[in-house]
């Protein structure tokens, strides 16, 4: 089974989690301070710093990555946009985006200030 790893501390990302939890029931949606990052492969430096996607056969994408990866796992329309996303120059501007939503997670629909990100 797939696995997104997100940061159970985060308001934002829980909340986002919780939207991924309903469009992609099958796969398993969990905060990383609550799972075995070892069995999944994924540091918890990695899991700290980005979203994580585990696919079924164990590979692991971060950050923008990661949420393409669960897109495409939705399938039909997401998953078009999750493969765009993939794309060489989409992957740069995705990755932007990514940062930025990061960078203000706190100021997000479900953000708090323990959301911000201090690094």
């Amino acid at each position: 089974m797939a696995t997104l790893i997100f940061d159970g501390d985060c308001g934002f990302c829980t909340t986002s989690a919780g939207w991924a939890r309903r469009l992609a029931p099958d796969v398993e949606t969990v905060a990383w301070q609550l799972t075995d990052l070892d069995a999944l492969g994924v540091s918890a430096e990695a899991a700290a710093a980005q979203v994580q996607f585990v696919d079924d056969d164990g590979r692991v994408s971060g950050g923008a990555a990661a949420v393409a990866q669960l897109l495409i796992s939705i399938g039909g329309l997401l998953a078009l946009l999750g493969r765009l996303m993939l794309l060489p120059v989409l992957r740069v501007v995705a990755a932007w985006v990514y940062t930025l939503v990061a960078r203000n997670r706190y100021r997000l629909p479900g953000g708090t200030p323990a959301c911000r990100v201090t690094s």
